[in-house]
């Protein structure tokens, strides 16, 4: 079986056909096997004093949940049902005896895998909300509908319905067919950090058209070959990377500089013998990029 990329959850079950029910959602919001998962500012609520740490499972019963937005309803994990609100940003506090409110970017790739990938949903849906209070439309305010995955417009001459929204976007590792690789970085990211390259896809626009056109944009190649890999839940915050593999059609690179600080050809000897350090460093282990480069080292 396929490996599923990080932040990619394989036990939550959504049952997105319960969520026009109210009395469903009403009856698991008062079950004692009910939690939910607070979130302050786009961060998680976790224990930090376990190893790794924890995400702080707060019934939803409890009147901390009265001192958060609405509810919104993840799905069923181990006969569990998940719920995530946003916290009112005055009621932080009452929250920090229980645990700390923590940077997913920075502490997921330590979380185990499912754990990672539900706190991510969270983040992601409760993000999305706190985005779109007013509708795009009229400007009028939205209020939430099926279990927080709708807002909908409270004007009735306008009744516009928003959905959560994902971006799609492209990241691809590019070969010569043989032992090299290009690789390119941007200013911002940490020193020495390397990874392949990546963009999103636009309005119009194929995935593999958008492959090619990022790669000619960025490094000023043609490419050919370019086939499918997997793809990555990428919630920072509304993002679905979908990776690909693609063979160059000319080795000379021509780097735009606006976009990368810099980009080269990389061959395996230096991919598997990399210090990790601010003279080269691959991307997280946590990101498809990683996986993209790991993958391709190894022949897989």
């Amino acid at each position: 079986m396929k490996i599923s990329n990080f932040y990619a959850s394989s036990e939550t079950k959504r049952l997105s056909e319960f969520r026009r029910d109210s009395g469903w959602i009403e009856a698991k919001l008062v079950s004692p096997q009910s939690y939910f998962l607070p979130i302050w500012q786009s961060h998680n609520f976790l224990n930090t004093k376990t190893s790794p740490p924890t995400p702080v499972l707060i019934p939803t019963t409890s009147k901390l949940l009265s001192r958060c937005e609405e509810p919104i309803f993840l799905g069923l994990r181990n006969n569990n049902a998940y719920f995530t609100a946003n916290v009112i940003s005055c009621e932080k506090l009452h929250f920090t005896e229980f645990g700390a409110f923590c940077d997913l970017r920075e502490i997921g790739p330590v979380l185990p895998g499912e754990d990672a990938a539900l706190l991510a949903y969270a983040r992601a849906m409760t993000t999305w909300q706190s985005r779109h209070k007013f509708c795009g439309r009229c400007g009028s305010p939205n209020v939430t509908k099926e279990a927080g995955h709708v807002l909908a417009c409270t004007n009735s001459d306008c009744g516009f319905l928003n959905f959560p929204r994902t971006d799609p976007a492209v990241i691809m590792l590019i070969h010569d067919g043989h032992d090299r690789c290009i690789l390119g970085r941007q200013k911002s990211w940490r020193p020495g950090q390397f990874s392949v390259l990546a963009g999103f896809v636009e309005p119009g626009e194929s995935l593999e058209d958008a492959v090619a056109r990022e790669i000619f944009e960025e490094v000023g190649i043609g490419i050919d070959e370019i086939e499918y890999h997997s793809s990555q839940p990428w919630p920072f915050p509304s993002s679905i990377m979908l990776g690909f593999r693609g063979r160059a059609a000319e080795a000379n690179l021509t780097v735009d500089t606006f976009e990368l600080e810099t980009a080269r050809w990389f061959n395996r000897d230096e991919i598997l013998s990399c210090p990790e350090n601010n003279e080269f460093r691959l991307p997280r282990v946590d990101s498809i990029s990683r996986r993209l480069i790991e993958d391709w080292v190894k022949g897989i």
